[in-house]
């Protein structure tokens, strides 16, 4: 499948699909048990439709956005993700650069297979440091201290992965640490030369911004083992809120999920929530994203920013998330399926055609800016017309069914 014939998120998912490994597509695709909470975060967006309100002057189309303290050219954010480099030799650096390009913002993962300080050198767009707690302090303030030394905007603090999840496709392939691959998974392996030929060309990587003190970073397999033995199991708030202190600075938490918590975030000096399940790679079970983000909006009260993760493949999808009150969206596998398929210029066109997406629906709703979306402009798909509630169609009435919520 040839670049230029990829037209949106799923055309990308089929390319990547088609080069990669399988046990390497099931890393990126799986999710946590019968993956559920994974279908559900991209099916959960059709639980919601647009309403668009025409007759409006849309010559001028404003994405802009400021989220984190970052100036964004629309209002996206490319979610953290591990070991880019072992999906394409572009990884983690190609993925800045073309985030950078787009004017969209890049959180770089602590599992990353590039450094801080090489993101920094080839984007001087708005850069996310993705932090995983460990049970010492001395790496944690080590670790902001380098994303601060090295000019990024925010840190995000993932709090959702004390325990690994069960994902059973890995057990499945053998892509665990350490890895088990059988005859069965090398034999796929075996079947896609284009990536064996650039992983060996590409040549050795490791995970530098985890090599414990004094160590060099180049065994992928006892770098993660050190990390999972040093997983933080306790996350207290007040270890966020010396987290928080000793940044200074735009402070996200990723991976909450319920309102009450987004409100004990503001008291403790978080700048935004992610509203996140990670991809539905960790408890599965749990509600869709799109579906939890308007009641915490409603219960953070403008205190913190809100920012939904999961299920986002379209540019429409971006504007039922702002519609419900979102500041902004992530965005996760699309990007990695992109970068897979094609490396950098692949992620350049996903970007260019979500970003086209975007512009295209905001002005079929009759909208100008992102910051004219609204409630008024949802309503739930299984509504029943007013007609059929025996109540007349009048402005009132169809004021009364758009979900009775108010704008924001």
């Amino acid at each position: 499948m040839a670049l230029r014939h990829c037209h949106n998120a799923s055309d990308f998912e089929v390319a990547a699909r088609r080069r990669l490994p399988k046990p390497l597509f099931d890393y990126v695709a799986g999710g946590a048990d019968d993956e559920t909470t994974k279908r559900a975060n991209v099916a959960a967006f059709d639980r919601y439709q647009l309403v668009p309100r025409y007759l409006q002057d849309i010559r001028e189309i404003d994405l802009r956005r400021t989220v984190l303290g970052c100036e964004l050219a629309w209002p996206v954010i490319l979610a953290p993700t591990g070991m880019s480099r072992m999906f394409h030799p572009d990884g983690e650096c190609g993925v800045a650069s073309a985030a950078e390009a787009a004017g969209v913002g890049y959180a770089l993962s602590t599992m990353a297979s590039a450094s801080i300080e090489a993101i920094a050198q080839v984007s001087r767009g708005p850069k996310i440091y993705q932090l995983y707690l460990l049970a010492d302090d001395g790496l944690n303030f080590a670790a902001i201290d380098r994303a601060k030394a090295a000019g990024y905007d925010a840190i995000c603090l993932t709090v959702d992965t004390v325990v690994a999840g069960n994902r059973e496709r890995d057990l499945r392939s053998g892509l665990t640490i350490p890895p088990r691959l059988g005859i069965g998974s090398l034999l796929q392996f075996a079947r896609r030369p284009g990536w064996c030929r650039d992983h060996l060309l590409g040549g050795k990587f490791s995970m530098p911004n985890i090599a414990p003190p004094g160590a060099a970073a180049t065994d992928i397999s006892t770098l993660a083992a050190f990390f999972a033995q040093k997983m933080e199991r306790h996350i207290s708030w007040l270890r966020v809120q010396q987290l928080v202190r000793h940044w200074g600075g735009p402070f996200a938490i990723k991976g909450l999920q319920c309102a009450a918590d987004a409100v004990l975030a503001a008291g403790h000096g978080v700048s935004a929530v992610i509203v996140s399940n990670h991809g539905g790679r960790q408890l599965d079970g749990t509600a869709a994203t799109i579906d939890l983000v308007a009641d915490i909006v409603d219960a953070a009260d403008g205190r913190v920013e809100v920012i939904l993760d999961g299920g986002v493949r379209r540019g429409t999808h971006v504007l039922k998330a702002l519609a419900m009150g979102a500041r902004a969206c992530m965005i996760g596998r699309p990007y990695v399926y992109a970068l897979a398929a094609f490396g950098q210029p692949g992620v350049v066109r996903l970007l260019e055609l979500m970003r086209a997406e975007t512009e295209r629906g905001l002005a079929l709703l009759g909208c100008s800016s992102v910051d004219q979306v609204g409630r008024r402009h949802l309503r739930l798909a299984a509504q029943v017309p007013a007609f059929l509630d025996e109540r007349p169609i009048s402005e009132p009435a169809i004021a009364q069914h758009q979900m009775h919520w108010t704008d924001r």
